[in-house]
């Protein structure tokens, strides 16, 4: 295993009618020229770098295939996926599958979560964030390894 990359922060940036996205400058270093971005959790995005990705698809074929939820993972991590780049304003064109998956409008989210990236519709990071805030509390209690 290589170097863990760090993505922290919130950043706000919208999305142009191209499905063109600005990734803040203190991402871009650390993310490199070329990364991978496919559907995420919870309806967001997920960006990760070159090492990140193959790791985990290296863990995705690895599943087994008998089983019907590492079928429908597998599935939809890999064809959803596809290969970015920075254009020379440090934007990504998003592909229309993963905007309409993350259901992006004007105004995106972009949070940086350890060794990714997410990219979120910010209503729905707004919220997201309001739900979690309202138990962060009883999460940290269920894992005492934490603190």
């Amino acid at each position: 295993m290589g170097r863990i990359p760090t993505f922290i922060g919130e950043y706000r940036h919208n999305l142009d009618s191209k499905g063109r996205l600005a990734i803040p400058s203190a991402f871009r270093a650390t993310l490199g020229n070329r990364f991978t971005a496919t559907v995420g959790l919870d309806k967001c995005i997920t960006i990760y770098t070159e090492e990140e990705w193959a790791e985990l698809y290296d863990k995705l074929i690895q599943l087994p295939q008998n089983r019907t939820n590492s079928r429908g993972l597998i599935r939809m991590y890999t064809a959803n996926a596809g290969n970015c780049q920075l254009d020379a304003q440090g934007r990504i064109l998003l592909p229309q599958s993963l905007i309409k998956h993350g259901e992006l409008s004007k105004e995106c989210s972009i949070i940086g979560v350890g060794d990714h990236i997410e990219i979120w519709n910010t209503e729905h990071w707004e919220k997201e964030c309001s739900q979690t805030l309202a138990v962060l509390s009883d999460i940290a209690e269920e894992l005492p390894e934490i603190h």
